[in-house]
């Protein structure tokens, strides 16, 4: 584990940790005390990953196209 705080990781981060972590628990070699403190790690990187992904996918929804498919400009995000 690294000592970066999951709400300042990026996604490639979160999910490089979320990989090691899932490994550790897959390969049974810790134990049970580390295993919780990893797998509670491992809740909040998911999480910080998909909060990611759903940003992104939030941003590509709000590119506008002109007539030709071209990219022209976004809109605002609802709420920001």
């Amino acid at each position: 584990m690294t000592d970066t705080p999951v709400a300042e990781m990026t996604f490639e981060q979160a999910m490089k940790e979320l990989e090691s972590v899932v490994g550790q628990l897959e390969r049974g070699d810790v134990p049970l005390e580390d295993s919780i403190k990893l797998y509670e790690r491992g809740a909040d990187l998911k999480k910080r990953c998909e909060t990611k992904l759903k940003e992104a996918e939030e941003k590509v929804a709000q590119i506008t196209l002109d007539g030709d498919g071209k990219p022209t400009g976004t809109t605002p995000v609802e709420g920001m």
